[in-house]
């Protein structure tokens, strides 16, 4: 779960939306890196598109900050 992602082009729109997600929900490949975690925070665009996961929501908020954009949460 260390991978690095590029964000993609500039965009006009900065917002995007910070979630939970269940791990059980996630693929197989993705849940055998999760360490045994129940949940991870995705970080997604405006068309609901996951630009992100990580372990915990004040990461995806920090990790959003830091390529500038604007974090909302999503309940």
């Amino acid at each position: 779960m260390d991978t690095k992602f590029d964000f993609g082009p500039e965009r006009e729109d900065r917002i995007v939306y910070v979630r939970s997600v269940d791990v059980a929900d996630l693929p197989d490949e993705v849940q055998a890196q999760a360490n045994g975690a129940k949940e991870l925070f995705a970080v997604c665009n405006s068309e609901g598109e996951q630009l992100a996961l990580v372990a915990d929501r004040k990461l995806a908020f920090v990790l959003a900050r830091q390529n500038d954009f604007a974090p909302v949460s999503v309940h």
